[in-house]
């Protein structure tokens, strides 16, 4: 029987995985400028907190979530997205407490799973990178995150980014709002898809995201949020603009863009690219907005949020194919001989130990053979050690890239190879 991965997940193979650990690498180094901690969560949650969390009309809980129930009975999912799961994290360890600096900075990265239709950049195992911050509703906070955003694909080098902004305002100004679509959306009832009639009913924002094309056309003329803004929501959202202003952020207001979960309030932002790799057509490579009721949903208290998410896989399209991620081999060491072979383990012992990174074959192949590898690996320097180099505490050191060769002390291998590096 030939056994295959399933549907909808992927090998990262050697090579390939360089550019994960160089997407992560990026991500710890700006998150860490501003000041985010790594946090790890589950996997695995229970279902309640991803259904309190999405919403169960939600396409992610009602269609695409992975459930299941454990030998105990237990009704679990797989992580559908990162955010849940850290506001459950920041609710249960108490980190709203006062001994906690804040706002309270943390990012994740890690897979998720949605049972979906598996097309480019997108499969039923994917991998998220996002950054959550509580306790803080400042609009200089936002403009930060937005800030860090740009700041983290700027630095993998991905290019032709679109800023779209719009606020959903306060809980006064998305009530109005709330009234104005059910007062819109009401009259074409009939005409909605099976979805958007209960959406109707239960949350009217939902149909501004519809898939449906009948839906998206009647959506066309929807009202919009700017236009139920209280005074208060109006101020603040000028305010951000003008934050984002002074940093030479490039934005649009998209006043069609929503999030349909009641604790999304004030600043929501999405980033945008027409690349080849999407045929040229727009695609979102990262959101997030403001979820000032989140954490009190999930059991906390009243506590300010903010974050954002990107898809790994999705970005990994936009990374330029000629970035230099190669590995290149310090040392290789080519033995000749039984007591050479023997030899090896101790001296590739302390290359290592010295800070050089150090291989050897392992096949017993001839010495051209493994002059041929160390190329292959593009060695530094090779290293061939032999019975007399052993008898005569020796070995011969060459510089793969100029040909110049040095006997050296076996002895003293790592300081020899250490002062070669310096001249």
């Amino acid at each position: 029987m030939r056994y295959q991965k399933p549907k909808g997940t992927m090998d990262i193979l050697p090579g390939e995985s360089q550019k994960w650990q160089y997407i992560e690498d990026v991500a710890q180094k700006v998150f860490n400028r501003y000041r985010f901690s790594e946090i790890r969560t589950p996997i695995f949650e229970s279902y309640e907190v991803f259904e309190r969390s999405s919403g169960d009309t939600s396409d992610i809980v009602s269609k695409e979530m992975y459930d299941f129930k454990d030998k105990g009975d237990r009704h679990l999912a797989l992580r559908p997205e990162g955010t849940a799961g850290v506001v459950r994290a920041y609710v249960e360890n108490k980190l709203y407490g006062p001994e906690h600096i804040k706002p309270y900075k943390v990012w994740y990265k890690g897979p998720m799973f949605r049972y979906e239709r598996p097309q480019s950049g997108r499969q039923r195992q994917f991998h998220q990178i996002g950054v959550e911050a509580f306790g803080s509703d400042s609009p200089e906070l936002d403009a930060e995150i937005i800030s860090m955003g740009l700041e983290f694909l700027g630095q993998l080098g991905v290019k032709n980014l679109k800023v779209a902004i719009n606020t959903l305002g306060d809980p006064e100004s998305r009530q109005n709002y709330h009234q104005a679509l059910v007062d819109y959306f009401t009259p074409f009832k009939d005409q909605l898809s099976d979805d958007s009639k209960i959406r109707l009913d239960k949350n009217p924002l939902r149909i501004l995201d519809s898939k449906d094309k009948n839906d998206q056309k009647i959506v066309e003329n929807a009202p919009s949020i700017l236009d139920y803004l209280n005074d208060e929501s109006q101020s603040r959202f000028e305010y951000l603009k003008s934050l984002l202003d002074d940093l030479n952020v490039n934005y649009e207001v998209d006043h069609t863009m929503v999030r349909g979960l009641d604790y999304y309030n004030h600043t929501i932002f999405e980033f945008m690219v027409t690349d080849p790799a999407f045929n040229n057509k727009e695609i979102t490579v990262l959101a997030g907005g403001r979820y000032n009721g989140l954490v009190s949903e999930l059991g906390g208290p009243e506590t300010p949020g903010i974050g954002f998410g990107l898809g790994v896989e999705r970005l990994l399209l936009l990374l330029d194919d000629n970035l230099n991620l190669t590995s290149d081999l310090d040392v290789y060491l080519v033995t000749i001989g039984q007591k050479a072979e023997q030899a090896s383990v101790k001296i590739l012992s302390k290359l290592r130990a010295a800070g050089f990174s150090a291989d050897k074959d392992y096949l017993q192949r001839k010495t051209k053979a493994q002059f041929k590898t160390a190329n292959n690996l593009n060695a530094k320097y090779t290293v061939t050690i032999g019975d007399n180099e052993l008898e005569n505490d020796t070995a011969n050191v060459k510089n793969m890239a100029t040909g110049d060769e040095h006997p050296v002390s076996l002895e003293k291998l790592a300081d020899e190879l250490k002062r070669i590096e310096d001249k």
